[in-house]
Formats: C-alpha cells, sequence, structure tokens
C-alpha cells in the first residue's frame, strides 16, 4: 500500500473502507461502529488519487478474506468526486467485485460523480450522507450472512 501511494492499517472488522483523508477515515470507522459492524481497514487514498490508485485499493482491501463489503467515503474538495467515481468503476470492472459496494460521495464534481455512478451497469448501493452510508454498509452484510 505504501508503495502505491495509500495509507493501510488492517483491523478486524467486515467493512472494507476506502475514503480520503485521516479525519474521514476515523469518523467512518467510528460511524460503521455505531451502527452495529465492525471495520476491517482504514485505508486512505489522500487528495490526489487516480483511477489506477482507486483499483489498486480496491485489490488491497478485498485481498482481505474477512472482507463482506465495501464504502467508499469520499469529500471531494481537492479529490473531484467525477474522477473517484470513474476509479470505482474501472476498479470494480478490474477486481471483479463480488461484494456490496457502498458508495457515499460529497464535494467537488459530486452531481457528475453520481451520474457516472448511477449509469455505471454495476450493483452499487448509493449513500446521501456518511450515516446512511454506514447503516446500508452493515444492513448488506446482515442480508448477505
Amino acid at each position: 500500500a505504501e508503495k502505491e501511494g495509500l495509507n493501510y492499517i488492517g483491523l478486524d472488522g467486515e467493512i472494507g473502507c476506502m475514503v480520503n483523508g485521516a479525519g474521514l477515515a476515523m469518523a467512518t470507522l467510528d460511524i460503521i461502529q455505531l451502527h452495529g459492524g465492525t471495520a476491517s481497514n482504514f485505508l486512505d487514498v489522500g487528495g490526489g488519487a487516480t483511477a489506477d490508485m482507486v483499483a489498486k485499493a480496491f485489490n488491497i482491501i478485498t485481498s482481505d478474506p474477512n472482507v463482506k463489503a465495501l464504502l467508499v467515503n469520499i469529500f471531494g474538495g481537492i479529490m473531484k468526486c467525477d474522477v473517484i467515481a470513474a476509479g470505482v468503476v474501472q476498479a470494480a470492472h478490474e477486481v471483479g467485485l463480488k461484494i456490496p459496494l457502498i458508495v457515499r460521495l460529497e464535494g467537488t464534481n459530486v452531481d457528475a460523480g453520481k451520474k457516472i455512478l448511477a449509469e455505471s451497469g454495476l450493483d452499487i448501493i448509493a449513500a446521501d450522507d456518511l450515516d446512511d452510508a454506514a447503516i446500508k454498509a452493515v444492513a448488506s452484510i446482515k442480508v448477505n450472512a
């Protein structure tokens, strides 16, 4: 992860997390736990993630056999939501994602990002905010248990 420019810490839970920013990562872990779930990692793609970096992040997260769902939580300031959305779509195809994918986008180019996800043909669970994303991630594990 480090050589790819990604900050990764493995944990013991079932929900893989890809976020941008350490503060957002910590909030994501807390909200998942608040709703009865556990995070399997802390993976921060930072502010300059490319589609290739997102694919590498998906590979790292899904290499953990305990991961039952993947939550992407991005606040686009420097990082634009449409770039992350394109990366998420590319990564899901490349990795052949077989677990629920929950995506929460907010910030720069958010409408374009949401449109890319909606038109991708992938089974992406869209979330309106972090609380909604955590609820949907925890629920997706219970449905697939």
